[in-house]
């Protein structure tokens, strides 16, 4: 599998239930973290823009998450994203929590759609984002 993008990331106090180990919910928060991260600096769109300014929602539609080991308050993780499918209105991605011995710690494909904050239907990928997403995947192919 190729990443289209990754970034390190310190579990945290905040991140974990009372014995110390991350709350399986917080994935979630740091998985939607991680896309912000990438339509902002892997993509160029700005998330912030995306959203306040142009009114482009894009929720979570679909989940499906594997949890297979454990993470603890003051680990070093990777948080990876990956594109699984690009449709006409929604993508499919592939998240990965990944301790820096390699162990995957927690697996999520995420089916997101891009809607219209106004009218709440779903409505086509930007032009742009399209173009940023298609480049994205090529430069990750390219260099697997």
């Amino acid at each position: 599998m190729s990443v289209h993008f990754s970034r390190p990331y310190t579990i945290r106090f905040s991140d974990c239930d009372p014995a110390g180990i991350v709350f399986f919910p917080q994935y979630f928060v740091m998985f939607n973290g991680t896309v912000e991260d990438w339509i902002t600096d892997g993509l160029g769109i700005g998330y912030r823009t995306l959203v306040i300014e142009r009114r482009t929602g894009m929720p979570t539609v679909h989940l499906d998450v594997d949890f297979t080991a454990i993470s603890l308050m003051g680990d070093e993780v990777v948080l990876e994203l990956e594109v699984i499918r690009l449709g006409s209105k929604s993508l499919k991605l592939e998240h990965r929590c990944v301790g820096l011995d390699g162990t995957v710690r927690a697996r999520v494909e995420q089916v997101i759609v891009t809607t219209s904050l106004d009218t709440h239907d779903s409505i086509e990928i930007p032009a742009d984002l399209r173009a940023a997403i298609e480049g994205n995947v090529a430069a990750a192919s390219a260099g697997s």
